[in-house]
């Protein structure tokens, strides 16, 4: 008996241990998959030429797809198991990626992306979100997830994602690998689900430039050329002013770096907002009304909104009767996105199309067939996992404001990784004219060694210098603020002056002005509360003692509220606001 209770004692711990090491196994195999890949597989490249015949491009590099590109005998899974379920196994590969294996590359298994490929942010709430490599608390970045985490954990060498507003160009920055958005129609989409048919392209992504450009050049069709160094490199200082680092982080970077390949000469600073402004009539018509005199970046927020109207109607329309079946277990972020009122008539969708025509001509008309234009990838860091900023109307307008460009005139673009910044990765984009994928792939060749030195060279800057550069941001974003309150956009300014006071926190001036824009709201304890800090900070700031007093008032609070005119009129004898204020309140409670 005592035989038998000691084998039963035996076993159970040989169970516990084998279930401890399956379960240590089974995390291993998460961690290093990074939670990139919804299902492995293989399809190998056919058996190289015989000499004297070259060897396949591809040779020897490893790649794998975004679950929306078919694979004979398997279901294209579109990010959502139900879509999963009620589609069968497709029957043939898809051009593009039997294009691959035939040249040479072995597609080792498929990725996750975005619930219907229709988010930026990289999150999955069915399958899992894949860890970002480069910043394992923040977002990867979608609808290409998982793609793009495969190349940035060097699982593959390439791999294949889509890009209809920044699907590929998003996940590429938020991960610290090259990502690549072709022309628009450059590379079959045959094979491919479609999410919105006018802006959808087939991108990749990368570590290596020369890798890039092999894989580009097989998926292009490319024949031998020369070549040609970039003659103008287009910084469009606008887009700019809407990053949230450091601005000379990016900037600068792109410039010692083309200096030092091209010159000087090649240089020219525009401002993008104006520029399409002016050439771009049906803006005005889409907005409603003539935009002479509004903010510098008023008609790339514009495209921001022409954007995302198309890809929700071109979706709706390639897939809204699923889209009904299937709407209550949809993730609540798609559903609002995807699900909620339409609100364009067809004369809207034709304004759409329009200016989409219009902003192909002004952007191919501004860069020629030698020109480079520079903006930021996106101007905001990768999100927080589980954050709700990426759902926010001004993160989306920023975002899709800077994706816009590309998606709606149909151009090439490359998203450069350029180091990392307070933890997260920090990338560039280069937009060259549509046509002009081949260019813009040499031009990243000639340049990536450069840009990754003097990336290298700026992370390893000073932190005085990082200091100075964060003071500069507060102040990029106190005249953000100023804008947003002179426009009477009171909630757009407090933010903005947060973000300022978040930089550089011992700044009065940025306490003051939150303070006027709180006071503009009713939100008199806050106002009252920023002026009290501002005037620690600075014991004479006039306008800190205005705005408390008169939020003292408000509140009731009548005696404090004198005291503190009296003093703003003793720091400033003449000023008829205080006097009058002061005057004014003693007469009624004194």
């Amino acid at each position: 008996m005592a035989s038998q209770s000691a084998n039963l004692w035996v076993l159970l711990g040989l169970g516990l241990a084998g279930i401890l090491f399956m379960t240590r196994k089974l995390k291993k195999t998460i961690r290093e998959d990074f939670g990139a890949f919804i299902e492995r597989l293989q399809l190998l490249p056919p058996p190289q030429p015989a000499p004297p015949k070259a060897p396949h491009p591809l040779t020897g590099l490893t790649f794998a797809v975004s679950d929306v590109f078919d694979i004979e005998g398997h279901v294209t899974g579109f990010g959502h198991p139900d879509w999963e379920r009620t589609h069968d196994a497709a029957s043939r590969t898809a051009p593009v990626v039997s294009v691959l294996v035939e040249g040479g590359a072995t597609c080792v298994g498929k990725t996750i992306v975005d619930e219907l490929a229709y988010s930026i942010s990289g999150e999955n709430k069915h399958y899992g979100t894949p860890t970002n490599p480069e910043a394992s608390s923040r977002t990867p970045g979608g609808s290409s997830s998982g793609a793009a985490v495969a190349v940035a954990a060097n699982l593959v060498d390439f791999s294949l994602g889509i890009d209809t507003v920044g699907g590929v160009r998003v996940p590429a920055g938020s991960c610290g690998v090259i990502g690549f958005r072709p022309s628009h129609g450059a590379v079959s989409h045959n094979g491919i689900i479609p999410v919105s048919t006018s802006l959808d392209t087939v991108g990749w992504f990368a570590k290596d430039s020369s890798v890039l450009r092999r894989v580009g050049h097989v998926l292009l069709q490319l024949p031998y050329a020369v070549s040609r160094s970039p003659r103008q490199i287009v910084i469009a200082d606008d887009c700019f002013q809407q990053v949230k680092i450091p601005v000379d982080r990016i900037v600068q970077v792109v410039t010692k770096s083309t200096e030092k390949l091209f010159g000087r000469q090649v240089f020219k600073h525009e401002n993008l907002g104006d520029y399409f402004n002016s050439k771009v009539p049906s803006l005005k018509e889409f907005h409603g009304q003539k935009t002479n005199g509004e903010v510098k970046t008023s008609s790339i927020k514009l495209l921001a909104n022409v954007v995302q109207l198309l890809q929700r109607h071109e979706f709706r329309h390639n897939h809204g009767e699923w889209i009904n079946l299937v709407k209550p277990v949809l993730d609540s972020a798609t559903s609002a996105q995807i699900c909620g009122p339409l609100d364009a008539s067809d004369e809207e969708i034709e304004i759409c199309k329009s200016i989409k025509n219009e902003l192909h001509a002004a952007v191919n008309s501004l860069l020629k067939d030698d020109g480079i234009l520079v903006i930021p990838t996106i101007a905001d860091p990768p999100s927080k996992l589980g954050g709700k900023d990426i759902l926010s109307e001004d993160f989306r307008s920023r975002a899709f404001g800077l994706l816009s460009i590309a998606s709606l005139s149909g151009c090439c673009q490359v998203t450069v990784p350029l180091g990392s910044h307070d933890k997260y990765p920090v990338s560039v984009s280069f937009i060259a004219r549509h046509g002009g994928d081949r260019f813009l792939l040499d031009a990243l060749h000639t340049m990536y060694a450069s840009l990754q030195e003097q990336a290298d060279i700026a992370s390893k800057s000073k932190l005085s210098k990082n200091a100075l550069t964060r003071e500069q941001s507060a102040e990029i974003a106190k005249e953000k603020g100023n804008q947003a309150y002179k426009d009477k956009e009171w909630h757009k300014a407090i933010n903005f002056y947060s973000e300022a006071i978040k930089l550089s926190g011992n700044n009065a001036t940025y306490y003051s002005n939150r303070a006027a824009a709180y006071l503009e709201v009713g939100s008199f304890l806050q106002a009252e509360a920023d002026c009290t800090r501002a005037i620690n900070l600075d014991k004479k700031n006039v306008k800190a003692y205005l705005r408390r007093g008169t939020a003292r008032e408000m509140l009731g609070y009548y005696k404090e509220a004198i005291e503190d005119f009296k003093y703003a009129l003793v720091l400033e004898p003449t000023n008829k606001r205080a006097s009058l204020s002061a005057e004014r309140l003693r007469k009624l409670f004194q």
